[in-house]
């Protein structure tokens, strides 16, 4: 099984929650489907960059996701005392129940 490690920090002087999290994760994936339809022309614009140069700004944008998944799995460790490894074990199980991974966890 391949995998992809992506460790990314918990961030400072930030008060989040789970609402404004939550919302701030529909924000930056908004972002991130806007830089793709941009991007790639799917929004009428003509597109002047070269394809390297696209791919960076929608991977920028994946990481502003990803970031903002993080801290919410960070305020729900420290707000709801939720257990993230144990979590992610359970969904490592269902992805291989599913058939979407191959081989034991």
């Amino acid at each position: 099984m391949d995998t992809k490690t992506l460790q990314l920090p918990r961030l400072n002087g930030l008060n989040p929650n789970l609402e404004s999290t939550a919302l701030k994760l529909m924000e930056e994936a908004g972002e991130l489907a806007q830089a793709i339809g941009k991007y790639r022309g799917l929004s009428g614009e003509q597109v002047k960059l070269d394809e390297q140069t696209v791919i960076q700004e929608i991977a920028k944008e994946l990481l502003d996701v990803a970031q903002t998944a993080i801290t919410m799995m960070f305020v729900m460790e420290q707000d709801y005392g939720i257990d993230i490894d144990s979590v992610l074990k359970e969904h490592l199980e269902k992805l291989e129940r599913k058939g979407y991974l191959a081989q034991n966890i």
